[in-house]
């Protein structure tokens, strides 16, 4: 009798972690580090929609001004840099 609840009980509690994961995070809190990233989107030429290594999605924002992501595309393998949550640099790791 106890056997159906348990199962959706574990069911639940190991689903529970890819939940947590498909919300964005917030840039800032990430490490500042290189990481590759898929762009998701671009949402204008300072900012871009990505997930992360770890399937986390988060917004990107440019940290100079020389940082453009205009030439960037959804589907993009991009490396970057991140500095308290901003891209200083990147390079775009897809050829088109």
């Amino acid at each position: 009798m106890y056997k159906p609840l348990t199962l959706i009980a574990l069911a639940v509690a190991l689903a529970a972690p890819t939940v947590a994961l498909a919300a964005p995070i917030d840039a800032s809190l990430i490490p500042d580090g290189t990481y590759t990233v898929k762009v998701n989107k671009v949402v204008d030429n300072t900012h871009i929609q990505v997930t992360m290594d770890n399937g986390a999605d988060t917004t990107l924002s440019a940290g100079r001004p020389s940082v453009d992501f205009s030439k960037v595309k959804p589907g993009d393998q991009v490396k970057l840099s991140l500095s308290k949550g901003t891209v200083l640099v990147y390079l775009d790791m897809t050829s088109h």
